[in-house]
């Protein structure tokens, strides 16, 4: 069980780990051992989670999303399987932590009068810095 906060834990069933050969430098205990961990958590069909968490989730989640609506996190840091396994569940844990966090809804504001008149003179300066840079007429 993973707790995630006070209200949301995950249960064993959720969540599927695989071992996999980890890529990189390692020598021969790369070729040997599996070490590397993907953790799949079934996050659309997860009862523990409300609908605004998934939704939410999906976003931040990206590329780890799944079309089956899980997401995976693959972790091959440590030469530790244990560790490994360790790094991806808080990996998770913290991702789902951070979707519990509703976004402010943004005001919209409209720029100040004073803003509008640093803008022009900038708009204007740069203007005319790019116009001195135009070709030189010899002098006779």
């Amino acid at each position: 069980m993973l707790h995630v906060t006070d209200t949301i834990t995950i249960e064993d069933w959720e969540l599927t780990e695989q071992f996999v050969r980890a890529s990189g430098p390692g020598g021969q205990n790369v070729n040997k051992v599996s070490t590397a961990v993907e953790l799949r958590f079934e996050a659309a069909r997860s009862p523990n989670l409300p609908a605004q968490i998934k939704a939410r989730l999906r976003r931040l989640a990206g590329r780890r999303w799944t079309n089956e609506g899980a997401v995976v996190i693959q972790v091959d840091e440590t030469r530790s399987q244990s560790r490994n396994r360790d790094i991806a569940r808080q990996r998770l844990a913290d991702l789902i932590r951070k979707a519990t966090i509703a976004p402010k809804r943004r005001i919209a504001t409209r720029p100040t009068l004073a803003s509008k008149k640093r803008r022009l003179t900038a708009k204007k300066h740069r203007g005319q810095v790019k116009s001195l840079r135009g070709s030189v007429e010899p002098e006779d």
